[in-house]
């Protein structure tokens, strides 16, 4: 007998609730199933009631809780199922649409689309597997993960600070280096944070560049010298660690002294921009005046070389009159000489002006217009030979050459007969010197 039973007696001894010390007929305070007998004044326990509580408050029993779970799932009556057959019936029947159902969900669920400028990285298990390309894809939910990365977009890095230059001044620089991911692969896993790294690679070449320079090369001359040793540093420095970024351009935005400083170092900028200001100028005046100086010397020399055949045709036809001179001067001297006389006056005084003078009548003063008179007379001349036959010319020539001496011999006063020797003598001298002055003059 279990020691709930109806037995009293026994069950006071094998109460497992009770007290020490305490007799079987007092129960403990935490017992509520007695009742009291108003008539006796006895407690009377009440059967039903005394087994429900000591099975509640008995240990569980996994069975029976077990079957109370299946019969909330629809599974049957636990153990004692009767004709229902084992208590899984109900949940097999749950599980095969449950599966379908699943599958349905996880395999809509894989279905992804990858941009036109996105390149999908695709994680098996958190390991590289492969890379897909834009469009519809599907990827086994909870197994594989993608990661889309963009290759068409360029992004913008800038970089700035305080930097030494060379000679040991400081400057402030900003640069902004353009760069895309051309490897999606290599920029997820080669480095922990590609941008990261591109970014510190940006300033230790930026540094080292501008470590090697002086400051007025920087902020003067040498922005284009910046510019590409930093972009060739760059590349040398990030090529080991095969990053996957690709540099599309390094810009040199600018490059200031300090604040303390920058008033004197803008009046030397702006002394040095005036000075290839000026410089221009001048070259623009060089190449404007260079040709017209060319035009001039060509055109010198041109002149030169005229003259130089002029003098030398003119010397040469000195040279041929005197050669056709000669044999007239050996077969008459006298005449010859009074001949060249003759010309030389001619040529002397054709260009001076000239009066003429009566000697007799000191009184009043008579003014020939001799000039008018000779040129009227020489266009007269010139009329003639014109119409005159080439014959006549040599004639006509010998006429006027003299009429020329015999007006010369009017105009001389006759000489002394005491004085006739030396008048003569010093006549023939004269010739003499008229006809050298006349050679000199020609030739030079």
């Amino acid at each position: 007998m279990s020691w709930n039973g109806s037995d009293n007696n026994h069950n006071s001894e094998q109460d497992p609730w009770g007290k020490p010390g305490q007799s079987g007929s007092k129960k403990p305070e935490q017992d509520q199933g007695w009742q009291n007998n108003p008539d006796s004044g006895t407690p009377e326990p009440d059967k039903q009631q005394s087994q429900q509580r000591n099975k509640q408050q008995g240990p569980p029993d996994l069975e029976e809780l077990f079957g109370n779970l299946l019969k909330k799932m629809g599974g049957g009556n636990g153990r004692k199922s009767g004709n229902n057959g084992t208590p899984f019936n109900g949940l097999s029947k749950l599980l095969p649409i449950a599966a379908v159902i699943g599958a349905i969900v996880w395999g809509v669920s894989g279905f992804y689309t990858i941009k036109e400028a996105e390149r999908g990285v695709v994680l098996r298990f958190g390991e590289f597997n492969s890379i897909v390309q834009p469009g519809l894809n599907w990827k086994p939910t909870f197994i594989d993960q993608v990661v889309p990365v963009n290759v068409e977009r360029i992004s913008e890095l800038k970089t700035q600070g305080s930097m030494l230059t060379q000679d040991e001044n400081m400057v402030v620089v900003e640069m902004t280096v353009q760069y895309r991911v051309n490897n999606p692969e290599k920029y997820l896993f080669s480095v922990t944070n590609a941008n990261n790294s591109l970014s510190q690679a940006t300033d230790s070449a930026l540094r080292y560049v501008i470590g090697h320079m002086s400051m007025d090369d920087i902020l003067t001359t040498g922005r284009s010298v910046v510019r590409e040793d930093t972009w060739r540093y760059l590349e040398n420095i990030i090529k080991p660690y095969d990053m996957g970024l690709e540099v599309i351009d390094v810009n040199f935005q600018s490059a200031r002294p300090p604040e303390q400083v920058k008033d004197a170092f803008d009046d030397a900028i702006k002394a040095q921009e005036d000075e290839q200001r000026f410089i221009r100028q001048a070259e623009a005046y060089a190449r404007e005046a260079e040709p017209i100086a060319r035009g001039d010397a060509q055109r010198i020399i041109e002149q030169a070389t005229a003259y130089k055949e002029q003098v030398v045709l003119d010397a040469q036809g000195e040279v041929e009159r005197f050669q056709q001179l000669l044999p007239e001067y050996k077969a008459s001297p006298d005449l010859l000489k009074e001949r060249l006389y003759i010309q030389a006056m001619e040529n002397i005084m054709a260009e001076t002006p000239k009066m003429m003078l009566d000697s007799n009548n000191g009184s009043n003063l008579t003014v020939l217009p001799l000039e008018q008179m000779l040129n009227q007379k020489k266009a007269a001349e010139s009329a003639v030979e014109k119409t005159d036959a080439p014959q006549a010319k040599g004639a006509n020539s010998n006429t006027t050459l003299g009429n020329a001496a015999n007006r010369a011999a009017a105009f001389t006063p006759a000489p002394t007969t005491s004085n006739s020797n030396d008048n003569s003598y010093n006549g023939s001298q004269q010739q003499e010197r008229n006809q050298n002055s006349t050679r000199q003059g020609r030739f030079e």
